[in-house]
């Protein structure tokens, strides 16, 4: 059974930080993509960060320079450390891990909250 489950959500005031970090069982987790997408009320779901099975990453426009996604593959996890957030990263926070598009898992989300 694969399971994703994120932790590190929370209030923050603006200019904080928070760390989101993702624990996956159930797959082989260093052969995954493993992405953290966000919704926001009455806005669809984006894709927020996105770290290979090599390593590489890619970031939305307006988290970059303040966002990092790193995994852990001893240990199965993925984090996505988040500073100077602002108001607008307000939402619920999702784990993904994807197979070249054939396999795909979600977490249940955490609550990021950011007041101004």
């Amino acid at each position: 059974q694969v399971q994703l489950v994120e932790s590190g959500g929370g209030l923050v005031q603006a200019g904080g930080s928070l760390k989101l970090s993702c624990a996956a069982s159930g797959i082989i987790f260093s052969i995954f993509a493993m992405s953290w997408y966000r919704q926001a009320p009455g806005k669809q779901r984006e894709l927020v960060a996105v770290i290979a099975s090599g390593g590489w990453t890619n970031y939305v426009d307006s988290v970059k320079g303040r966002f990092t996604i790193s995994r852990d593959n001893a240990k199965n996890t993925v984090t996505l450390q988040m500073n100077s957030l602002k108001p607008e990263d307000t939402a619920v926070y999702y784990c993904n891990a994807n197979r070249r598009g054939f396999l795909d898992y979600w977490g249940q989300g955490t609550q990021v909250t950011v007041s101004s």
